[in-house]
Formats: C-alpha cells, structure tokens, sequence
C-alpha cells in the first residue's frame, strides 16, 4: 500500500510529498527511497545548496522510476505548478525562449526533488541577467582509459597552480561522477561568448602545459586516453550539476564542494546523499565566500588574444547551435573531405 501523500514545511512553504517510499536508488534499498532522496535535499537546499542556485535558470534532470528507469531533462516549468515556484525567461542558441525554473528559496529544491528530479543543472546566469555570465566552468572530464584520479590530479597539478599565477580563485568540486567540477566566480559583464573564448584559453594553457595528459580536442576521435576539458560548458544554455546535486548513479553519489586540499586525496564515493549533510555540518561549506570573490576574466582574454595572434582562433561548437561568427568548420577530421584533400597534395 502507498504511503499518503503529505505536506511538509520547508522554511514557511508547505511542498506536497507523494510516493515517499518509491525506490530511486535500487541499490540501496530502503535507504535509497524519493524520502531519503528528500531528507538529504531538505539538509542542504536551505544553506549552501540555495546560495549556489539562488536566482539561477535550472533545469531538472528527472528520473521518475528511479536511476534505472528513462530520463526526462526538463528545461520548461510545467504549465500547472505551485504558486511558490518562480520562473524566469531564458533564450535557447536557436533564439527560442522559455520559462525555466528560478530557484529563490528552498521550497524550489525540495519541490524539484518532489518531481523526481535528482541533479539541478543551473545556468551560468542570474536572473533577471540572462545575457552575462558570472561563473566561468571547467570540466574535467575523464576520456576511456582514464578516470578520477587522472582529472584529481590535471586540477591540483596544473589548473590549481595556473590559477594562482593568474591570481584567480578556482573553487572544485566532485562531478559526483568520474570527473572533477571547478567554477570561477566573474564579474557579470561580459556574455557568452567572451566567458566560452576565456574558458578555451584557460583549458588551451592547461593543456600545453600538460598535452600527454590533457586535451581540448573537440573531436573524440583525437582525445586518446586524456582529460578533456570541456569549454563549450561556457556556452548558453549548456549546464552542469550544481553544487549538492545528488547524481545518477547506483550510490547516490552527490556533486560535492571541497577544499583544494580535500580533493587531493577524495574518492567521489564517499560523498553520498547519505553522507554529505553530515559532512557540511561538521566543517561547513568550502564555497561559502565564492560571492565575495567575482573576478575579471580579463587575464583570461588577454590569453585568448594571444592564442588568436598565433593562429589559435574559436573552437566548434556543439551540434545544436546555430553556426556562430569566426567559428571553424564543425566537421570532425576523419570526414573532412578538404582536410584530407590537403594531405593527399602534401
């Protein structure tokens, strides 16, 4: 028998739970339910899950039957939704717009999480702003033959310390996956495209410092066993799990803020929806004064400008997009007829 459906007060807002008991999580049984799924969330969104989403345009990547069952990636606030819930108006690559989830308090969480939404990917904005960023993202993002351990050590070894040299501040966090996650607070003055040309410096440095190791191959092909550092997260409408989104997988594992000394030695699989609340309690939050810290990405397009002087221009963008200005030709190059049309003439 189905549990009742109740309400629960979440900071002054009554949110209506249905189906507590619902498995989300097979793996882990009854520890593993919509509930604890719900537990974990009321733990954090009230905190430092709100102040990372606070005023965002969110989508909610759903899983109605659970990990195991099909994915719904909602981008649009459903028609019939709580007066509690805000929107904001957002404009997808192909000029087309939309109302997206605006998370303002944490009735916003724990609603998402009522709708079976496990991980919240946010935008690079707030609102009402929709046109300026103010995070700069990298993905690391592991390629076959290589795992956590290789981007745990690409962020520490070389975009920690090239950071430093920059004199930006880099805040990381487990993808809750195989990758590491680590945002840069901007200022909210440049758009889309001038944070993607800055974020494509960034990963170009990072990857000549260490080409065996790194790569910004757009292409998989040319990727081989090496990190990719994914720049076009830069680009609208391109998202990434928020900080304490919990994450598709058999444990639950949660996208977890650390120190740069934390992630050092962290194993993803320890920061769970069982463990993370805990874990925030005891030693706070790593990204707690990341607002205080917006910062010029001037440095960083200086670098691109240096990049282009060397013949080092734009990068493809993703298949969805519109062809964007200055952007090469988005063909991989085992099917780039004139490509290989050069090499046969050399």
């Amino acid at each position: 028998m189905a549990t009742p459906a109740e309400e629960i007060d979440v900071d002054g807002v009554a949110v209506r739970i249905t189906n507590p008991d619902k498995v989300f999580y097979p793996k882990l049984g009854s520890s593993g339910t919509k509930g604890k799924l719900i537990e974990y969330y009321l733990a954090v969104a009230g905190g430092p899950m709100l102040a990372s989403l606070r005023d965002r345009p969110t989508h909610l990547q759903r899983f109605p039957d659970g990990v195991d069952g099909e994915e719904i990636y909602q981008k649009r606030v459903p028609q019939h939704h709580p007066d509690y819930i805000e929107t904001c108006r957002i404009t997808f690559p192909s000029g087309r717009t939309a109302d997206a989830l605006k998370v303002t308090h944490p009735s916003a969480i724990i609603w998402a999480a009522q709708m079976a939404a496990i991980t919240l990917h946010p935008w690079q904005v707030r609102c009402p702003d929709t046109e300026h960023p103010d995070e700069l993202r990298i993905d690391l993002d592991p390629q076959p033959g290589t795992g956590f351990e290789q981007a745990r050590a690409v962020a520490v070894d070389i975009l920690k310390p090239l950071l430093d040299e920059l004199r930006l501040v880099g805040y990381a966090k487990t993808s809750g996956g195989r990758g590491v996650h680590v945002f840069l607070r901007i200022e909210a003055n440049r758009d889309f495209v001038e944070v993607r040309r800055a974020g494509i410096a960034l990963a170009r440095e990072v990857e000549r410092r260490s080409p065996g190791t790194v790569t910004t191959s757009w292409w998989k092909e040319e990727r081989g066993e090496r990190i990719f550092i994914d720049f076009n997260q830069n680009a609208r409408d391109r998202t990434m799990a928020s900080a304490y989104s919990a994450r598709r997988t058999p444990i639950g594992t949660v996208s977890t803020p650390l120190t740069w000394r934390e992630l050092a030695d962290a194993d993803p699989d320890d920061y769970t929806i069982a463990t993370v609340a805990a874990l925030v309690a005891r030693r706070g939050d790593p990204w707690a004064d990341m607002e205080s810290k917006a910062q010029s990405i001037e440095p960083l397009l200086e670098m691109a400008a240096a990049d282009a002087e060397r013949g080092l221009g734009d990068m493809p963008y993703p298949p969805n997009y519109p062809k964007m200005p200055g952007e090469p030709k988005r063909v991989q190059p085992s099917r780039d007829t004139d490509l290989k049309r050069e090499n046969k003439q050399i």
